[in-house]
């Protein structure tokens, strides 16, 4: 169960981070405000203690606080952000981190973004992307194996990380873009894929009992209700113009 989740407000230069999402248009900072509001609400209302972490202007992205760390129960292991304009965030969540948990780092060589991990248990997927290398997912391997996870490293071929392509939806269930439909890792899962021009909510989040997923996709919708958990749909224009989605947007643990 999660207890707790650390966010950043966005700060006014966000429209300036990395985006290939051009076509959708210029993100609107009043707008992302009052989305990133509603989605701190939602948190909260999960029962989830929220701390909200101040901009930083320097990194137009840092409001996509997942791709600086990854939380497990025992240690939380501070990335190496693989884009060199965001490397730099890591080193102002680590104090924030190291309040509730043991930390340890991904070094060197090694480059990982939290947007390409996923936990399903005692199992870590981590997508081989480009921002996630492979001397970063050996040691991220190497730091969690001794807490008993093991690792199973994935070439990510479509999309910015793993995880805008493959979500743990509860139990041996995990919703997945087509292109994942047929992966070899992912099998002794039930794949849910996601209809024809709703890739986007394959980033759906689970908190405890509840999935949260962008508002829009009637098909994806239908998907999560079939699972029988609480489904919750929060707007995600703003976020979604920036390639981000809602796993992005916090990190998640209990203390």
């Amino acid at each position: 169960m999660f207890t707790h989740a650390i966010i950043r407000t966005p700060g006014e230069n966000f429209a300036q981070g990395l985006t290939i999402s051009g076509h959708l248009g210029i993100a609107d900072y009043s707008l992302m405000l009052k989305q990133h509001e509603a989605y701190a609400e939602t948190l909260r209302s999960l029962g989830l203690t929220v701390d909200v972490l101040k901009a930083l202007p320097a990194y137009p992205d840092a409001h996509f606080v997942e791709d600086t760390a990854v939380v497990t129960a025992e240690v939380a292991v501070i990335s190496n952000p693989g884009a060199p304009a965001r490397n730099g965030e890591q080193v102002s969540i680590e104090p924030a981190l190291a309040k509730y948990k043991p930390v340890a780092r991904i070094e060197g060589a090694g480059t990982l973004d939290g947007g390409d991990v996923l936990q399903v248990e005692k199992r870590f997927f981590v997508g081989l992307s480009e921002r996630t290398n492979v001397e970063g997912a050996r040691q991220f391997a190497r730091i969690v194996g001794e807490h008993g996870y093991e690792t199973v490293s994935v070439p990510v071929g479509q999309g910015l990380h793993f995880k805008s392509g493959v979500n743990h939806i509860g139990g041996k269930r995990l919703l997945v873009t087509p292109d994942f439909s047929g992966c070899e890792a992912l099998q002794g899962y039930e794949l849910f894929v996601t209809p024809h021009g709703e890739d986007y909510a394959a980033n759906t989040l689970l908190i405890n009992d509840t999935l949260i997923t962008p508002s829009g996709f009637p098909g994806v919708r239908a998907i999560l209700d079939a699972t029988g958990l609480n489904v919750v749909e929060l707007d995600m224009s703003e976020t979604r113009k920036m390639d981000g989605g809602l796993t992005c947007l916090s990190l998640r643990f209990s203390a």
